[in-house]
């Protein structure tokens, strides 16, 4: 008799045991992020945010999808169904919003674009006027619209020469060209590695402070996720949050942790990621709102700047701003965060 009391106790038990554990399970949600570049310190705050948990605590079991040259857009991928959250650039978005997808822009990493120009002293390109007549190395269509829409911007002809280039400064440096569109966190800091000092041996000019002004990094979802999800999408940009928030406190940390880790097997240079990582972090601040929380979209950079650089690009039939936006899901965030 007590013998079948005991199984019966220690069958109840595991029962409720493996109730709960099947609970948690169902709890843990598995969201995938396509990524618009490679595995690399760009996205300091996803690593920071796996690697101290800030994700599963949310419940939220996070899976990157990286980006590169052989990779699909994430605009494709998330509108094909291949992940929840993807990471985009301003024009292509548009784009891609304006090819029929009902994709919502929920928060923006770097309100300060890394892209411009490298030039050498021989023909220094400081300043718009600077392209006019020059030959400029450039990687493909995005970097061609950002310089004509750059031109636009200031009033000045459309007068320079594409030249085909690869993603390696190497040919600015043979003098195959004037100019070479680059990322001053990134080819800037390869030429920093050869020894070169920037403002003497070479110089880099942002299309940001030519008038060109975008969010780089901007993250969006899908409409119907949002209005289906849209707690979950508060947890991951909550946490995401958190990531970028604790990777300024060490930008080496994220650095180790790309290379040793989350982009192992990319052959990326250890100096080379904690310099960018250096670098970008005083890109995630809004210059013109510098108390704005991280990730924030500001309405007034979309409607203002940014809409003035997709009009100067060609790009004249701009849907409203709440049509492509949603900045109600940072306030809720940051409400959070504040409570916590």
């Amino acid at each position: 008799m007590q013998r079948r009391n005991f199984m019966r106790a220690t069958g109840a038990l595991a029962f409720a045991g493996s109730m709960a554990t099947a609970g948690a399970q169902a709890q843990t949600k598995t969201v995938r992020v396509a990524l618009g570049w490679i595995n690399n310190v760009e996205y300091a705050g996803v690593w920071m945010a796996l690697e101290n948990g800030y994700f599963k605590e949310e419940g939220l079991e996070v899976k990157t999808l990286p980006g590169g040259p052989n990779a699909p857009p994430p605009p494709v991928t998330v509108a094909s169904g291949g992940a929840e959250f993807g990471y985009g650039t301003w024009l292509p978005y548009l784009d891609a919003v304006a090819r029929g997808n009902d994709f919502v822009l929920v928060a923006g990493t770097f309100p300060v674009s890394p892209l411009g120009i490298l030039s050498l002293p021989g023909k220094p390109i400081r300043s718009a006027a600077d392209i006019v007549g020059k030959k400029i190395l450039a990687q493909g269509p995005n970097e061609r619209t950002a310089i004509d829409a750059t031109l636009a911007l200031n009033n000045l002809p459309k007068q320079w020469e594409f030249v085909p280039a690869g993603f390696s400064p190497e040919p600015l440096l043979s003098k195959a060209g004037d100019g070479y569109t680059a990322y001053g966190t990134n080819q800037a800091v390869t030429l920093e590695k050869m020894g070169m000092v920037r403002d003497k041996d070479f110089f880099f000019t942002s299309f940001d402070s030519m008038g060109f002004k975008s969010y780089a990094n901007l993250v969006f979802v899908t409409r119907a996720y949002l209005q289906s999800d849209r707690p979950t999408v508060v947890k991951f940009l909550r946490a995401l949050a958190r990531g970028w928030t604790e990777n300024g406190k060490d930008p080496a940390v994220a650095a180790k942790l790309v290379v040793a880790k989350y982009g192992a097997d990319l052959g990326l240079d250890l100096k080379q990621q904690t310099r960018q990582n250096e670098l970008q972090y005083a890109m995630l601040k809004n210059p013109a709102k510098p108390d704005q929380p991280l990730l924030v979209l500001d309405r007034d950079a979309i409607v203002g700047p940014m809409y003035a650089a997709a009009k100067a690009s060609g790009r004249d039939k701009l849907p409203e701003v709440d049509k492509l936006a949603d900045f109600s899901v940072m306030q809720e965030v940051n409400a959070s965060l504040k409570k916590s």
